[in-house]
C-alpha cells in the first residue's frame, strides 16, 4: 500500500477516520496528535506575522547583479 495521510479524530472512545479508507490487515500506522485548532491559529498568525516583517514593502528588492560569483 502507497504511503498516505489520512485525517482522523477522537471520538472520546476511539480513533475514527473522517473519510472512509480502506487498510490491509496490520497495516503500520502513525498517529500524529494535533494542538487544539485555537493554539493552531496563534501560531499560524503569529507566522504570518513574522513573514510579513521578514518580506515588508520596505524590504528592497535584490536582483541577480547582487549575488557574487
Amino acid at each position: 500500500m502507497a504511503t498516505v495521510a489520512l485525517t482522523a479524530h477522537f471520538d472520546g472512545e476511539k480513533v475514527q477516520f473522517d473519510e472512509p479508507c480502506r487498510l490491509d490487515t496490520n497495516a503500520r500506522l502513525m498517529v500524529v496528535v494535533l494542538p487544539p485548532d485555537d493554539e493552531r491559529q496563534a501560531w499560524s498568525r503569529f507566522s504570518a506575522a513574522q513573514l510579513a516583517k521578514a518580506y515588508g514593502d520596505t524590504e528592497p528588492e535584490y536582483t541577480a547583479a547582487d549575488l557574487r560569483p
